[in-house]
């Protein structure tokens, strides 16, 4: 490590930051024992520098994702059994209440719509202060001009859609094809030198950038020998790269694909690659940004089908280096596709949106929640029970400090299982236990807008992998020009780079929900100061040699902090075999009265067009009983 303090490492510069610590959720559910008390606390005044500043989320930084006033009322409930009797009637009735404005939540007032007719009133009551969930928009203005990047939620995998989704896509103007055309990003392939792995001082006892080395790809002997690991450790991974057979060759298909679900990848880099201790300790976060897991989470066969080395002793050879992966994506992740559905849904708040500009249009979030719109949006409202009646359903929210209750003709909660059952007390037992079995894996991305690549372009690299570090790898982003918004694969500057991954969970927590339950823990138990001090420290050791100052060239810095990230999916050492129907997210996602449930949870898998398929199916379940008299 440098040794250097922080003021050394510019902690006191006076970039955009905020210090939003865990810590104040314990003071905080304290106070909602059985009333919310201290209401203004829970609510993040990131513009209390500038009271006259336009309500416009998106260009905050220092910590977002789960950011302060997000989660303490849910914890407050979920956690300490917080009370949230006698709400506030406000008057409002509508035919759709809908609990998360996700890209779930948004979809199912899309297809409310559809179903029940454009006039139809539509409420949904998001707990962030911004609308999208995951699928978070991250904007920079500290360099003079524009620059997005990633919040969350980035990418579509359209060759995975279902016809619904297509449609979906269509009917919102999104074009795949010439998304692809417009997108020269590649998670950082593409440099001269990249990827390549960093190994730190304080972890491996020297700081050394080793160039074109990834290890799913298959290392040169003298690649190998600049990896700071043991001699015996370096000729494990010589002679594991350097094999081609076939160890179950004796084996049918079947039983081979059988041992390797029951096998943890580490241990078959052990057992069967033959690898030492500290040479596996290199593999254990490789999968912390795609998965959201360490690698002893994953059986074999599930780390050898994402890519992973070892299956050049299967028969099998090399896979090509060049791994292309044909997402179609926009500069500011799928926050664009969430853009779209409100400016559709509410077009006072975008009129001149577009697709074609609709990365650059501008949002005016004064108009979200207009009593003359027929959908209406609510930022900063956590909801904290949800209850059928005669008449339909009624929804209690905390806002601004307040217990408030709507009520509805129907309703959609599109916000993740686990939380469910605490809003929906009267729920059957075996659907509260279906809806508990899925715990999120807890997902971090840290945007750090540096000045320019100056220092990347001299080391030739545009995305590190990290095995000793918090964050498992980082690359640039840029490459993306689409939706309006302009910046080219050769622009060397201003530009953001973003630290991807998840948090290591503690060494002790053995079964696959003890480890997700463990990394979330500690994410949230880490301050905005903590991610900073890492990655200006990661940036000093690394770049500083090339010339980059981390006093002057680090302009802001955004942490995206998910800990209920992407959706649990059924793990080989983890979970059985599921009858058809008998799967947890099955019967979790089961319609109770007048609600319905939504959500990328309810398909049991933490993609986009799962989340929009899960709408679909939630709002055609819903009663089509006659018209709420009570909404007209």
């Amino acid at each position: 490590m440098t040794g250097k303090s922080d003021r050394q490492l510019g902690m006191g510069r006076a970039i955009t930051r905020r210090d939003f610590v865990q810590g104040s959720s314990v003071a905080m559910a304290a106070a909602l024992s059985s009333r919310l008390g201290a209401a203004s606390a829970l609510i993040p005044d990131t513009d209390a520098a500038d009271p006259g500043a336009v309500y416009y989320p998106p260009t905050r930084t220092g910590m977002r994702g789960s950011h302060a006033g997000a989660y303490e009322v849910a914890h407050a409930l979920a956690r300490q059994g917080a009370a949230f009797d006698n709400p506030v009637d406000t008057g409002e009735n509508y035919d759709l209440v809908i609990v998360g404005a996700g890209i779930s939540g948004l979809a199912a007032a899309h297809y409310y719509r559809q179903r029940f007719g454009a006039t139809a009133k539509i409420l949904l009551l998001e707990n962030h202060d911004d609308f999208g969930g995951h699928a978070k928009r991250n904007e920079f203005h500290q360099s003079g001009s524009m620059v997005l990047s990633l919040g969350g939620t980035h990418n579509l995998e359209w060759w995975q859609f279902s016809e619904t989704v297509q449609d979906f896509m269509t009917a919102y103007g999104v074009d795949m094809k010439a998304m692809r055309k417009q997108m020269e990003f590649n998670y950082g392939e593409d440099a001269p030198n990249s990827p390549a792995m960093w190994f730190d001082e304080s972890t491996y006892g020297v700081n050394r950038l080793i160039p074109r080395c990834h290890l799913n790809h298959q290392l040169a002997p003298e690649t190998i020998d600049q990896i700071p690991i043991s001699e015996a450790g370096r000729d494990s991974l010589k002679t594991f790269y350097a094999r081609q057979d076939n160890l179950f060759a004796g084996l049918g298909e079947a039983d081979v694909e059988a041992l390797l679900a029951k096998i943890s990848y580490p241990d078959f880099l052990r057992q069967y690659g033959g690898l030492t201790e500290d040479a596996v300790q290199l593999f254990h976060n490789m999968e912390h940004g795609s998965w959201g897991i360490e690698t002893r989470a994953l059986s074999a066969g599930e780390a050898l089908w994402d890519g992973n080395p070892g299956i050049h002793l299967l028969g099998e050879p090399w896979p090509d280096e060049e791994r292309n992966y044909p997402v179609a994506m926009w500069p500011d992740g799928n926050a664009s596709l969430v853009r779209l559905m409100v400016a559709e849904l509410i077009p006072g708040v975008a009129p001149d949106a577009t697709p074609d500009n609709i990365a650059i249009a501008h949002f005016n979030y004064g108009n979200l929640d207009r009593p003359t719109h027929p959908v209406r949006l609510r930022l900063n409202a956590t909801v904290v029970n949800a209850e059928n009646t005669e008449a339909g359903v009624a929804i209690s929210y905390v806002e601004g400090g307040q217990i408030k209750q709507v009520t509805g003709r129907h309703g959609v909660l599109a916000c993740y299982h686990s939380v469910i059952p605490h809003l929906c007390p009267t729920l059957s037992d075996r659907q509260k236990e279906a809806l508990q079995y899925q715990v999120k894996i807890p997902l971090l991305l840290t945007n750090v807008l540096i000045r320019n690549t100056k220092a990347l372009d001299k080391l030739g690299i545009d995305a590190v992998n990290f095995p000793g570090r918090l964050h498992g790898r980082f690359f640039l982003f840029r490459g993306i020009s689409t939706g309006g918004y302009q910046h080219a694969m050769d622009d060397d500057g201003p530009v953001s780079l973003v630290f991807w991954g998840s948090i290591s969970p503690p060494d002790d927590a053995v079964d696959l929900k003890s480890q997700l339950r463990g990394s979330r823990q500690k994410l949230l138990g880490l301050a905005f100061e903590d991610f900073e001090r890492e990655v200006r420290t990661v940036l000093d050791d690394l770049l500083g040699p090339a010339g980059f100052d981390v006093n002057e060239d680090i302009l802001a810095i955004t942490v995206n902090r998910w800990p209920h990230g992407y959706s649990y999916e059924y793990m080989d050492l983890w979970d059985p075999d599921f009858s058809e129907g008998e799967a947890p997210h099955e019967i979790a996602r089961q319609p109770f009265g007048a609600m319905t449930i939504a959500n990328s949870d309810a398909g049991a898998s933490a993609y986009t067009h799962v989340a929009i398929d899960q709408a679909y199916r939630a709002v055609n379940e819903l009663q089509d009983s006659a018209r709420n008299p009570a909404a007209v």
